[in-house]
């Protein structure tokens, strides 16, 4: 069954976050496509943008748009829970937010060099080039050099 788009204000690609979401698909699921937004935030957000869920993301009208924007952008105004956040306690000023896109990116690079600066064990193990969350390492893992037997000529 295909569905057949008649309005002319449908969207075929929508432009949020620096990420092209697909204006086919259900607005919940469309979101999931930025960096940082899962399902449950997704749908989340649209209860409290009050916008219909069965919506297609290439439905929606600009207004719609930027009210899914501003409750992404300020989550803590729109009653959206701590623990649902994913970013808690930030290490610079302290605060609850939830990062998206680029943020996400940016955000675990600092996290990485702060480890390193400060000598964590965590911290180490990245810079070594080693498993991080206590993998064993002695038989698996082994991408980088050759490790067997040498033949006996």
């Amino acid at each position: 069954m295909s569905i057949v788009f008649a309005d002319e204000s449908f969207t075929h690609i929508l432009r949020l976050y620096n990420t092209n979401i697909d204006g086919k698909v259900k607005i919940p699921f469309a979101l999931t496509s930025i960096k940082g937004i899962g399902r449950r935030f997704s749908t989340l957000v649209c209860k409290m943008a009050d916008i219909d869920l069965n919506k297609r993301a290439g439905e929606l009208s600009e207004e719609e748009q930027q009210r899914i924007l501003t409750v992404i952008q300020n989550p803590r105004q729109f009653k959206i829970p701590d623990w649902f956040l994913n970013r808690q306690k930030d290490h610079k000023d302290g605060k609850f937010k939830h990062v998206v896109s680029n943020q996400v990116d940016q955000n675990l690079r600092e996290d990485i060099e702060r480890m390193k600066k400060i000598r964590l064990h965590k911290g180490l193990r990245h810079y070594w080039g080693l498993k991080v969350r206590g993998q064993h390492t002695k038989s698996c893992g082994r991408r980088g050099h050759t490790v067997g037997v040498s033949k006996k000529k």
